[in-house]
């Protein structure tokens, strides 16, 4: 029996030809979207530094066969690896998010944007590399920094409205299109050749979230959103030899991926693509702790210092009454065993207790040695997180986008501490004039944990100067960090 349905290829979607035409036509004017990529930039490249501390992540990197040589090849920062690109983005993109400290970006969707650095930078080095090779001019930082720029726009616009975690689908698919969408114009990509591309990111399988929920909380999150940027430099390359899309692969009836994939609803979108998310990202300064608990941590560690005013301590607290935002109740109030560090980095009790006992959070904080301690689960135990509802209205209000904690503490001698509520992480815009001075130090120290003084204070004194950055050609920027 005949369907009659039609074989004629039909326009690509337009969810597909919005994002093409974004990244090659837009033209980027906001002077503090681009001074914020230059600290995303530092930032993003001292958490990787840092995860180069931590062999459970230098394990990761490399060649796939050892010993393989790339001439022209991209440089991973930190190391002495020069690879090919693909293996470059995953490498530099690995250890930007291993230690869940780089950038944010929350809505129905969440996410780090930076995380796609590792594709852009490893693309740029690359090209730069080759180009010289081949006599002609390298690309220069500011064509990193604007790529940047886009490839946080493209997912944090689409992440506004659209949660994919809601049909059990990671984050990281949007790394893959951010990243497809930024290399793909560093590339040269005609529009045919960007929409055939954008167009791969949807037909591919893409990543299950069982990873970063219990039971199977894993390491598998921190090496995700790498191999999201990695697959997203090859499938530009691919496109880039002429190889077809698929134009509806959206919205064909049945087996395109909003039937497969996405409940049957349709991608909703909130404002136009422009610099939005990069003027409002999130850094983490202070803590490396999933975000929905940044301003929870801060508090306690106010409330730390409040024990010990009165001479008292962490042994000293009878009950914790945690008031939040329903995300973070979602997403982090974990009870019970906690198995590995990936698995206590999103535990917002986890990330209470361990300020409310040391008056300190760091990565190593999550390590067995320092979770052993009994008097970490006991204080769980004590804790009570209920919603605020205006705090769920703000996490959401544009204009606002706060990320608000309160706690308040009962003492077993009856005393109830004045409940302390942040609503503001330090890396939020509202703070920003007391957030970059700390992200600066927060390098620095980075750059402490690699390099001889004489290096670091090299690296200070160009990449601290904007002007200086932006017009450094990228392979040399890199270089600056290879040991």
């Amino acid at each position: 029996m005949s369907t009659n349905k039609s074989a004629e290829r039909p326009a690509f979607d337009q969810v597909i030809q919005d994002i093409a035409d974004y990244v090659l036509n837009y033209k980027i004017e906001s002077d503090l979207a681009w001074k914020t990529a230059h600290y995303n930039l530092l930032d993003t490249i001292g958490c990787g530094l840092e995860a180069l501390t931590y062999p459970a992540c230098t394990k990761m990197l490399g060649p796939v066969v050892k010993g393989t040589t790339v001439p022209n090849g991209a440089k991973v920062f930190g190391t002495q690896f020069q690879l090919d690109p693909i293996e470059a983005a995953r490498d530099i993109g690995t250890l930007v998010r291993w230690l869940d400290f780089n950038d944010t970006w929350l809505a129905a969707e969440w996410g780090h944007p930076s995380d796609n650095l590792g594709g852009v930078l490893a693309v740029a080095d690359w090209m730069s590399r080759t180009n010289i090779a081949e006599g002609k001019e390298p690309l220069k930082m500011k064509d990193v920094l604007e790529a940047m720029i886009m490839a946080t726009e493209v997912q944090g616009v689409m992440a506004l409205e659209n949660s994919f975690n809601e049909v059990g689908l990671d984050h990281v698919i949007l790394v893959k299109l951010a990243s497809t969408a930024a290399v793909g114009k560093l590339l040269g990509l005609t529009r045919d050749e960007l929409v055939n591309a954008i167009s791969h990111v949807f037909v591919d399988g893409n990543s299950l979230r069982t990873y970063r929920h219990a039971p199977n909380t894993g390491s598998r999150k921190s090496w995700a959103a790498g191999d999201a940027t990695a697959r997203a430099v090859r499938l530009a390359l691919i496109a880039k030899t002429g190889e077809m899309g698929y134009p509806s692969v959206l919205t064909a009836k049945g087996w395109g991926f909003y039937d497969v994939s996405f409940g049957g609803k349709e991608f909703k979108f909130q404002r136009d693509y422009g610099s939005y998310v990069m003027e409002n990202i999130l850094f983490k300064i202070s803590f490396p702790a999933e975000f929905h608990s940044q301003t929870a941590v801060e508090a306690a560690m106010t409330l730390h210092g409040k024990l010990k005013e009165l001479g008292k301590t962490s042994d000293d607290i009878k009950s914790i009454k945690i008031r939040t935002h329903e995300a973070a109740i979602r997403i982090i109030d974990k009870r019970g065993p906690l198995d590995n560090p990936a698995d206590r980095d999103h535990c917002l009790q986890y990330m209470i207790a361990v300020p409310l006992i040391h008056g300190r959070l760091t990565a190593a904080d999550y390590e067995d040695n320092v979770a052993s301690d009994p008097r970490i689960d006991e204080l769980r135990e004590k804790m009570h997180p209920v919603e605020g509802p205006q705090f769920t209205k703000d996490y959401f209000d544009p204009e606002k986008r706060s990320i608000a904690n309160a706690l308040t503490i009962e003492l077993n001698d009856g005393t109830v501490l004045d409940e302390v509520v942040v609503e503001y992480p330090i890396g939020h815009k509202r703070r920003r004039d007391e957030g970059f001075p700390e992200l600066v130090k927060k390098y620095k120290i980075n750059l402490a944990r690699m390099f001889p003084a004489k290096q670091q204070q090299t690296i200070q004194d160009i990449t601290l100067d904007y002007d200086k950055t932006v017009e450094m050609n990228v392979n040399e920027f890199v270089d600056l960090y290879v040991i």
